[in-house]
């Protein structure tokens, strides 16, 4: 993905072009991070790449689409506010917004609703937001801007994917793309191989080390994409499989702030459970 528009956050650009190479987008994300960390830029970016008709790279930045998104026009693109300046989104927005989900996009595939202070919602308005996560329609997507993710229900944050944005400038600790290859590679042959003892080691090694969270979430997703390449070639594909459901459980938990040095211990007590 072209995201240079957005300033610093090198690693989650990172994470985002690797995921729309793979699998796609998500139909849901939470954009958090203070003022100045480029929430709304890359929630304008996401829109655009959704909607993007280039053949390249997306977004492209030239296709009648991007450029409509970029310029605010695009008819498929709404931001859902609350009801006055400064109040948050109410209930009853999110139930118009509901209403207008399920009306089919007007030019392109998908429709796409920046929903603003998202974290500022109530519990009623939230609850309604998570039936539209969980059964809206498959060409709706949701970018819930927030300060803070802290401030929406665990049951909302589980049916999103989070990307916490750090300003530009701030040094970012963490792996190379090369290093954390490296490990995942590593954990990889032990959840295929090793005993109890041996995994715990390794998981230990390569997961209980201070990361951020978008760090982490990028070194499980890696794990991930390794342990099904690997089961499609060769290999123990019982065990290999039985990981990369454990991992794709443990994804959630990162999300959710869960420390490296928990989910090592849940990864190996999944694996040696009822073996």
């Amino acid at each position: 993905m072209d995201l240079s528009a957005l300033k610093g956050n090198e690693r989650l650009k990172d994470q985002l072009s690797r995921q729309e190479r793979g699998r796609g987008l998500s139909h849901a994300y939470i954009i958090s991070g203070p003022a100045g960390s480029g929430r709304h830029t890359l929630a304008r970016e996401l829109a655009a790449a959704m909607l993007c008709a280039g053949s390249g790279e997306k977004p492209c930045g030239k296709c009648g689409p991007c450029l409509k998104v970029r310029k605010g026009v695009h008819p498929d693109v709404s931001t859902v506010t609350g009801p006055e300046e400064g109040k948050p989104i109410t209930v009853d927005r999110v139930r118009l917004l509901r209403a207008d989900a399920y009306i089919r996009p007007n030019e392109g595939e998908r429709k796409v609703y920046l929903l603003e202070g998202a974290d500022r919602m109530n519990a009623p308005a939230q609850n309604a937001m998570l039936k539209l996560l969980e059964e809206g329609p498959p060409y709706a997507a949701f970018l819930l801007i927030a300060g803070n993710a802290g401030g929406l229900l665990r049951t909302v944050r589980s049916r999103c994917e989070e990307l916490a944005l750090t300003p530009a400038g701030e040094p970012v600790s963490g792996e190379t793309d090369q290093e954390r290859r490296a490990l995942a590679e590593k954990l990889t042959a032990s959840l295929e191989k090793a005993g109890e003892l041996e995994l715990l080691e390794t998981a230990a090694a390569v997961l209980d080390v201070k990361r951020s969270r978008e760090e982490l979430t990028a070194l499980l997703d890696e794990l991930a994409d390794q342990l099904a390449a690997r089961a499609a070639r060769d290999g123990d594909r019982r065990r290999l499989l039985r990981a990369a459901e454990l991992v794709k459980t443990l994804q959630g938990a990162a999300m959710l702030n869960v420390n490296g040095g928990q989910i090592a211990g849940w990864l190996c007590a999944g694996m040696f459970t009822a073996m």
